[in-house]
């Protein structure tokens, strides 16, 4: 997905194909000049994410604890959004609404097929179809950043894939970072370290705040 999003930088039948994605969705009906738009698109990246502890909440348990599922989450959310930022600049694509030149890849949805791979590693073995719910929210999140006239087609397929990429490397991580970070010393409590990233829309900045929650014995 990835490769393909890269690929179709510089390929005239990807860019066709694209183009022909855009007039479909302007094809819709009441969407004349991608108007009126919607911003369910900003909220619905993260129901994945919400879904999962709602969930939990409610007594389904998924494959980790709620400290262990949120360092998981903090490091998903690291990864998706250094690799999405980085990408952003080096790749200089203009947005099909000509806004700027931060169009590939599609970051909403790279957040929401992070936080979908990541409500399917919580849930696969308790119950596939819970874990499965996660990819039409985020499915549906990349079809309205075509719709609102802000992605190209190979934005929204490069940034799923980055998006999963992202969560799966935190899963593969997490194992080391859990051995380094929680070494138990007799029944002494321990305390759990959580870097979570933060971002400024306001001034496209990046940050890191960090969390200290209790964990087990």
């Amino acid at each position: 997905m990835i490769g393909y999003g890269f690929y179709a930088l510089n390929n005239p039948t990807l860019q066709q194909v694209n183009s022909h994605t855009k007039g479909w969705f302007k094809e819709i009906p009441n969407n004349t000049d991608f108007r009126p738009r919607t911003k369910i698109d900003n909220y619905l990246q993260y129901a994945p994410v919400v879904a999962v502890y709602a969930l939990n909440m409610a007594g389904i348990k998924g494959k980790h604890n709620l400290r262990d599922r949120t360092i998981l989450l903090g490091l998903s959310a690291l990864i998706t959004t250094g690799t999405v930022i980085g990408v952003k600049n080096l790749s200089n694509e203009q947005r099909p609404n000509q806004q700027d030149y931060l169009s590939f890849p599609s970051g909403h949805t790279a957040t929401a097929f992070a936080a979908a791979e990541f409500m399917w590693q919580e849930y696969k073995d308790e119950s596939p179809w819970i874990g499965m719910t996660g990819y039409i929210a985020a499915a549906t999140t990349g079809a309205l950043r075509m719709y609102n006239n802000k992605h190209w087609l190979s934005d929204v397929v490069a940034g799923a894939g980055f998006g999963i990429l992202s969560t799966k490397a935190a899963y593969w991580a997490y194992p080391w970072i859990q051995r380094k970070l929680f070494k138990s010393t007799g029944d002494q409590a321990r305390t759990s370290k959580i870097i979570m990233p933060s971002y400024n829309p306001q001034f496209k900045s990046v940050g890191l705040t960090l969390t200290l929650l209790p964990g087990n014995k």
